[in-house]
């Protein structure tokens, strides 16, 4: 069942006294925790930024006359037990400030579409025929706004649009365009249907109408025809030196202003100058009250008038009384129909949410009031805007996945948050994610002062141009640690192919739990960045499918217990290609959370059940060769080769798999007989090969190519994340492993170069590691520090997360590695707070390349191997701890519950 944990909310509050906020404080530069941009956000994907709660997430765009919030809940899906649907978009929160709360003067993009690297809407006016505005349509119409500065003298009769250089399916094809002149109501002027691309590349085509009315406001709404992409040329409106021409795109901050956001306290602030005043908004997602707040003040009393609109992007009603605006709606009749849905005809789900999202503003002086299916507010001193919003889901099959409308829950959410202080709810925010934020910290080397200076966006050029920024690499893990925490807690759903964020109702890859490798990747560093409280979502997730997936597979294998195909959403519907080997993967992951954990709770009644489950499947599934040798018949090696027995992504699942199992019903003293039987089936099972040019097989067959570069690296897996490989205990399989790695190149997707920073990592190659990470940030980030598949994928953010823990510190094999991976780069350093399997917390300090000291604090009575490229001694409390030496560089000793060790080297 979908939990959450107690909420309360929010009250109003004194005036902020910000009068003395100096431009000083404006530009100044900011330490390693710290995003900040010298302008507002244009692009979703590439610039905007990030706040959750773990349950509902919000994009902020950071705009002076409108503020552009797109929000999320995690719940809001579509789909059923046959179909895996999609994660869907919420809506839009704006702020428009001004007395009329008219939009500024020029030419913009309301829709918001992620326009293509230089490539955006102004270049629909720079007169230049050789460039374009190119954006990812995402399934929505494209609108293209121009706002006047005055009513123009005549009204607008005609207009030409050109056609792009290239790709001429992304020519427009069929538009509307409307009039207005408040923003709010639109009149129709002229409709087009096209048969056909336009006749050339950079052609112009001129269209006239019959029109009396003259307009302040003049929006084109684009319906894409291509399958990914829009485009267009030029828009001009009117005659050659007509007023519809003289606008320009509408202009950036010309004076002090800030955007930041704060990884240190999870608190996004913007902060500016206008007319003499400075202006400053706070944002954050408050996981202990469950409400977004978002705190509008300013350095003089009176200085906020405008108004609020709330969007819906299912086409629910907005509603407006008194202080509250309310979107309330039902998801029947929406469809996932693009990907593996394209083409079919007649989708229909069994199962349809009802949602609801309110909107509660708190003012300080002046006064609001509902008009118009707004929130008007008028000589304001302060605003303190609250947002609720949720589904009916209901992670319980048995109940139908329903439960009851969200209604009264989200009112009494709003009601709990208006009666506290905005600094109590401020302080709650705080504390709560400070206390997991805070447990990790890593120091890797310090970037210059001048570098530390720029914007976020400014670094990531430089640092794209070769300038060294090593505190930019530690921004970009704790960024990670920061995305996790947001999107991922206890109650709510795991983090799917876009975290928690998504403003598409046809999203890539329906942003769901893709379980080829992007759902696992997620989740490899959460326990050893000491994250393990956001693991859980993902236990209770897979819990909660168990049932439909059982009944699949029993239809489909006519086996026990259970597998998935690669998609996956939250009803337990799974689509696109069986891939046998994802359940026994994700249950890697359940193990690992217990490896490190030591949660005995927990391994009984989730880890365990699922992974005897899986087995029960392989038992029934597994052939045997002529020599007894068993391998999985008909398999498949993500997301390439032909199928058939024995390919290596099954087979190190399976043996994975096995080997957890029997370990988990050894210490839980259960299935004494199961357990033998899985123990001689593992015996037999076909192990990793090494084929004709020294590489590590990719299938039971010697086929792989020395040129395939593919980025799936499915035949790794016994490497990284699992154990059945390594450089200390099969040598030979690892220097396989590096010859394949080889073949395979360092470039490639985001999510991909990430894994291959883990691979490299456990490969013992800390220079190799660093090479590969460095030029993932360089190629794959956006300015907003978003992994870019493309396009946005988070499992890049996390992946590179794993890969730094795991230069740093390792412990599948049962020994804790300190430094294994350890960059030139990286010479002198440190980290505090990792995690190692087997109950440990690990600080680390070095220098020279070369371990200083490290401290290790046990959380249960177990000893611990420990490995270290230097003889060490080890302390308690100032007593020298007896080690014993099993060879060199690897030592045991006892360890107690909530002791400390302290190692040193000789």
């Amino acid at each position: 069942m979908k939990t959450l944990p107690k909420v309360g909310m929010l009250n109003q509050i004194s005036l902020l006294a910000l009068a003395s906020l100096s431009t000083a404080n404006l530009i100044a530069g900011e330490g390693a925790n710290l995003l900040y941009y010298s302008k507002p956000a244009r692009s979703w994907e590439r610039e905007a930024l990030p706040l959750g709660n773990g349950r509902l997430g919000a994009m902020i765009f950071g705009g002076v006359n409108k503020e552009h919030i797109q929000f999320n809940e995690d719940s809001l899906w579509i789909g059923d037990e046959s179909d895996t649907g999609a994660y869907q978009a919420f809506g839009d929160l704006y702020i428009e400030m001004g007395a009329t709360a008219e939009p500024l003067p020029g030419v913009s993009n309301p829709s918001g579409h992620t326009a293509s690297p230089g490539q955006d809407v102004s270049k629909t006016i720079d007169g230049a025929a050789n460039t374009k505005w190119c954006v990812e349509h995402e399934r929505r119409p494209i609108i293209w706004q121009l706002a006047l500065p005055d009513s123009p003298p005549l009204p607008l009769r005609s207009y030409t649009l050109a056609s792009g250089n290239d790709v001429p399916t992304r020519d427009p094809a069929k538009w509307q365009l409307l009039g207005s002149n408040d923003s709010r109501n639109w009149t129709l002027m002229d409709e087009q249907t096209l048969d056909a691309p336009f006749e050339k590349r950079n052609s112009e085509r001129r269209f006239s109408f019959q029109n009396t009315a003259r307009f302040k406001l003049y929006r084109f709404v684009f319906q894409p025809t291509d399958p990914s992409h829009f485009q267009i040329a030029k828009i001009e409106l009117g005659e050659p030196g007509s007023p519809f021409r003289a606008v320009a795109e509408q202009p950036q901050p010309s004076g002090p202003y800030r955007r930041e956001l704060d990884l240190a306290r999870g608190v996004h602030t913007i902060t500016y100058q206008q007319g003499g005043v400075t202006y400053q908004r706070e944002y954050f997602a408050s996981n202990p009250d469950q409400v977004l707040v978002f705190r509008l003040s300013a350095g003089q009393p009176g200085m906020h008038t405008g108004s609020i609109e709330l969007t819906d992007s299912h086409r629910a009603k907005i509603t407006a009384d008194k202080n509250r605006l309310t979107s309330s709606g039902n998801l029947s009749g929406y469809v996932y129909e693009g990907g593996s849905n394209a083409g079919k005809k007649g989708l229909k789900y069994s199962i349809a949410l009802d949602y609801e999202a309110q909107v509660l503003v708190l003012n300080e002086g002046g006064s609001v009031a509902a008009a118009d299916g707004r929130i008007s507010f008028t000589e304001v001193d302060a605003l303190t805007i609250l947002l609720a919003a949720d589904t009916n889901y209901l992670n319980q099959r048995d109940q139908g996945w329903t439960g009851a409308h969200p209604h009264q829950q989200i009112t009494a959410q709003l009601a709990a948050a208006a009666a506290k202080p905005y600094s109590e709810l401020l302080q709650n925010h705080v504390q709560d994610y400070q206390s997991l934020f805070q447990r990790v910290t890593l120091n890797i080397g310090k970037s210059a002062a001048a570098t530390l200076q720029l914007p976020t966006d400014k670094r990531m050029a430089a640092y794209r141009a070769g300038q060294p920024d090593p505190e930019l690499e530690e921004l970009v893990f704790q960024y990670a640690r920061y995305l996790m925490i947001s999107c991922s807690r206890p109650g709510a759903m795991p983090a799917n192919l876009q975290g928690l964020w998504n403003m598409s109702n046809q999203p890539p890859w329906r942003s769901d739990y893709h379980t080829d490798v992007n759902l696992q990747m997620n989740y490899w560093f959460v326990d050893q960045a000491n994250l393990s409280e956001c693991f859980e979502p993902l236990a209770e997730w897979v819990e909660s499918i168990r049932k439909v997936r059982r009944e699949e597979t029993k239809a489909v294998f006519n086996t026990r217990g259970w597998i998935s195909r690669a998609e996956n959403g939250v009803f337990g519907g799974s689509s696109w290609e069986w891939s046998k080997g994802d359940a026994a993967w994700i249950a890697q992951n359940l193990w690992d959370h217990y490896a490190y954990t030591g949660n005995r709770e927990y391994l009984a009644n989730r880890a365990y059940p699922v992974m005897k489950e899986l087995c029960e499947f392989w038992e029934d599934h597994l052939k045997a060769l002529p020599d007894g040798t068993l391998v999985s018949p008909d398999g498949f090696s993500p997301e390439h080769g032909p199928r058939e027995d024995g390919v290596s992504f099954d087979q190190q699942l399976v043996w994975d798999l096995f080997t957890n199992t029997i370990e988990a019903s050894e210490i839980l003293g259960l299935d004494a007989a199961f357990r033998l039987k899985l123990t001689a089936m593992r015996a037999k099972l076909l192990g990793p090969k090494i084929g004709k040019w020294g590489q590590l097989q990719e299938w039971m067959v010697d086929r792989d190519d020395p040129k395939d570069t593919h980025r799936h690296l499915s035949h790794m897996i016994a490497l990284h994340p699992g154990r059945q490989i390594s450089p200390l205990t099969t040598p030979e399989l690892a220097a396989a492993a590096e010859v394949s790695m080889n073949a395979r190149g360092d470039g490639s997707t985001g999510w991909s170069r990430a894994w291959k920073t883990a691979i490299w990592a456990r490969l013992h190659d800390g220079d190799r590691t660093y090479s590969i990470l460095k030029g993932m940030l360089q190629a794959q980030f956006a300015d907003n520090l978003f992994d870019l598949h493309p396009p946005f994928q988070i499992d890049g953010n996390f992946g590179y997360a794993a890969g730094i823990c795991e230069m740093l510190l390792q412990s599948q094999i049962g020994q804790v590695h300190l430094l294994p991976a350890l960059p030139q780069a990286w010479a002198d350093g440190s980290v505090k707070g990792l995690r190692a399997r087997d109950g440990f917390e690990v600080d680390i300090s070095w220098r020279a390349g070369a371990l200083v000291n490290a401290v290790i604090r046990s959380n249960r009575n177990t000893p611990c191997l420990l490995r270290t490229a230097l003889p060490v001694s080890v302390h308690c409390n100032g007593k020298l701890v007896k080690v014993k030496q099993i060879k060199a560089g690897l030592i045991s000793f006892p360890t107690e519950s909530a002791r400390e060790y302290t190692v040193t080297p000789h």
